[in-house]
């Protein structure tokens, strides 16, 4: 195992270019098939009632059309914070505060929540964007099933801080890993 990078910042840069570099390689695609297919055999395995996704960035996993009742996030700069709000599936015409496209439903606590890593550590810690944003929200709803969606190539080692949470699984083309 190699130690955990001292600085986030760096780090995420880099996991950002390779993934960058891996959304442009022919295996992007195949990963996209490969990682749909598990998403929706655990998907059916737990059936959420209100599935939070998120609305794919560049590189990201993008979960497509799911048949499942489905929310959005949005997120505040200030005070920092996220809520979700139902999503009826069409193009988002809305914007949250960090300029992602959103929904403008209903504010909704979902039961299952898809979350975005640019890393992650067979522990189950995920390296975001660095705002929070998902870490608060799994700090304020700690029954929710998150599950991390991942490319393999993004596993890392990092010091885990005191505002980081497990998530209950995460996905990645390959396989699912379930922290102990």
């Amino acid at each position: 195992m190699s130690p955990a990078h001292p600085d986030r910042p760096v780090q995420r840069r880099e996991l950002l270019a390779a993934r960058r570099d891996f959304a442009a390689s022919p295996a992007f695609q195949t990963a996209q098939a490969a990682l749909s297919g598990a998403l929706n055999e655990l998907l059916a395995q737990l059936e959420p009632e209100l599935l939070g996704v998120y609305w794919p960035l560049p590189g990201e996993f993008d979960p497509g059309e799911l048949p499942y009742p489905r929310a959005l996030p949005f997120a505040r700069r200030e005070p920092a914070g996220m809520v979700f709000r139902r999503w009826d599936g069409s193009l988002p015409s809305a914007q949250d505060e960090c300029g992602i496209a959103t929904s403008t439903g209903a504010v909704a606590v979902p039961d299952v929540v898809l979350v975005p890593c640019v890393g992650f550590t067979r522990e189950g810690f995920r390296l975001g964007y660095g705002g929070g944003y998902f870490d608060r929200w799994l700090a304020a709803h700690p029954g929710v099933a998150a599950i991390g969606l991942a490319w393999s190539g993004a596993e890392t080692h990092f010091a885990v801080e005191a505002h980081d949470r497990a998530l209950t699984l995460i996905l990645t083309e390959r396989e699912v890993i379930a922290p102990d």
